[in-house]
């Protein structure tokens, strides 16, 4: 797999990322999670998981990998993965997250998973468990679902924090969830302290099923930030996992484009993100080795402009997408 370089932070990237979401905790809310771990959720079966999905990556010559605070023990279970097999730091670009809260004290059945805080301390804390677990490997790091309600763009503190991190070295980002996306970040992209710009990259929602940031996701290309593409599978809404009886109208529309393109549908619906010219890097969610070696297929598929055609009456508005995705169960 080809590398690239990760907007004007400079870092080395692939096209193809390995998102740890649904591995590095027992509970998450893609279709059917609960069959994917084989309902063993014990500490060790999930990080031989982890670590088989990892290596079934590092074969496919991936080389981003994606964690967070909130991942439960994602990051534990990728530097010892990295340690294990004596992947330099130099060798991979890794990525994490702050802002959430893992609460859910390895239950598939908590009440809540996960609690959100955009505060100062809550940054300072888990930069210092985010650098403890990475052990140096940590080179960007990401403010959680930075939205314009949570105010975080606007807390002069937490911007002068983030910037003296990115003064030290670390590259920082922020990645966006919920209908204002793009609102979100045409302000993001605007900030800037003492004459320097605070993001380097952007992590985004964009799938055949919600495609409205992507005009802004192109102005923050050209701007000079990294485009991380996030849930291109729409949580499994967008797999064979997804058997809704009211998606079958649309899913027969997918399953005739992939059967043109000799594809899978999960190949089918990351092949649409890599054909995306602003996209840097597309995040495979995958829990299985088998998913993983399923979304790799992607780079097989010369992408055709009819097949946006063909499409394009997958979209839903924002408001209806991300009303569906809040309504999914942790299993």
């Amino acid at each position: 797999m080809e590398t690239r370089s990760l907007g004007r932070a400079g870092l080395v990237a692939t096209p193809m990322g390995l998102g740890l979401a649904a591995l590095g905790r027992p509970g998450y809310i893609n279709l059917k999670h609960d069959q994917d771990l084989k309902h063993d959720y014990s500490v060790e079966a999930m990080q031989a998981q982890a670590h088989s999905v990892l290596d079934a990556a590092w074969q496919a010559g991936i080389r981003y990998f994606d964690v967070a605070r909130s991942y439960g023990r994602a990051e534990e279970f990728l530097v010892s993965w990295l340690t294990r097999r004596e992947i330099a730091p130099q060798d991979v670009t890794v990525g994490s997250k702050w802002g959430y809260t893992y609460i859910a004290n390895w239950r598939v059945d908590a009440p809540v998973h996960e609690v959100k805080d955009l505060s100062l301390a809550v940054l300072r804390r888990q930069r210092a468990e985010s650098d403890t677990n990475l052990n140096g490997y940590l080179k960007l790091y990401q403010i959680h679902s930075a939205s314009l309600e949570s105010g975080i763009l606007e807390d002069g503190a937490v911007l002068r924090e983030l910037a003296g991190y990115r003064q030290a070295g670390l590259a920082i980002g922020l990645t966006l969830s919920g209908p204002r996306q793009a609102e979100t970040l045409e302000q993001a992209i605007k900030i800037q302290l003492a004459g320097q710009p605070v993001f380097d990259c952007v992590q985004a929602t964009w799938n055949l099923l919600e495609t409205a940031a992507g005009e802004a996701l192109q102005a923050a290309h050209q701007a000079g930030l990294g485009v991380i593409v996030k849930e291109a599978l729409a949580n499994g809404r967008l797999t064979p996992k997804n058997d809704d009886p009211a998606f079958a109208q649309r899913r027969a529309l997918l399953e005739a484009a992939a059967q043109e393109l000799h594809a899978s549908l999960d190949a089918l619906c990351l092949a649409a993100v890599l054909a995306q010219p602003w996209a840097d890097v597309v995040l495979s969610g995958a829990a299985t080795h088998e998913q993983l070696a399923s979304n790799v297929a992607a780079f097989k598929i010369s992408w055709k402009p009819a097949i946006d055609e063909q499409l394009a009456s997958l979209g839903e508005s924002p408001q209806a997408y991300w009303a569906e995705r809040s309504a999914l169960p942790w299993i």
